[in-house]
Order: C-alpha cells, then structure tokens, then sequence
C-alpha cells in the first residue's frame, strides 16, 4: 500500500533536489502541503507531489515550444 503522505526528506528524495529546496518549495505554496503536529512538521500528500511533477512537464513543455534550442539561457 502507498503512503498517503511524504515526509519533505521523501520529496527532496524523490525530486532529487535537496531538503531546503523542498522545503521552499512547500514554503512558497508551489507545491501544496499540510503542517501537522505540535511541532508542525510538514506533509506533502502523495497525489499532490504527483500532480505538481505533471504540471511541471507541462511547463517544461511550453517553455521548449516557446524557447527554441539554444536559444536561451535557461537552458542546461
């Protein structure tokens, strides 16, 4: 059975991105999560994690068809 709810750890894990870059994440409310205990320790919903990866392919998306190969800086 899945878990419902990631610790923030998991989603660094999962993003391969680091605890403090998930934790902005979740700080900037783009990536939606709860704050649960008395020492409001932070929850990502599984679903939520999910829908924010789909998103993110679909800005990718747009900003490849906006932004042709080398021809931004953004690109790496």
């Amino acid at each position: 059975m899945q878990r419902r709810f990631l610790l923030l750890s998991d989603v660094a894990e999962i993003l391969n991105i680091s605890p403090a870059q998930a934790y902005a994440l979740v700080r900037s409310g783009e990536l939606p999560a709860i704050k649960i205990g008395g020492r409001g320790q932070w929850r990502v919903e599984t679903e939520a994690l999910e829908r924010y990866i789909r998103d993110a392919y679909e800005k990718t998306r747009e900003f490849v068809a906006t932004h042709p190969f080398g021809g931004s800086d953004d690109d790496e």
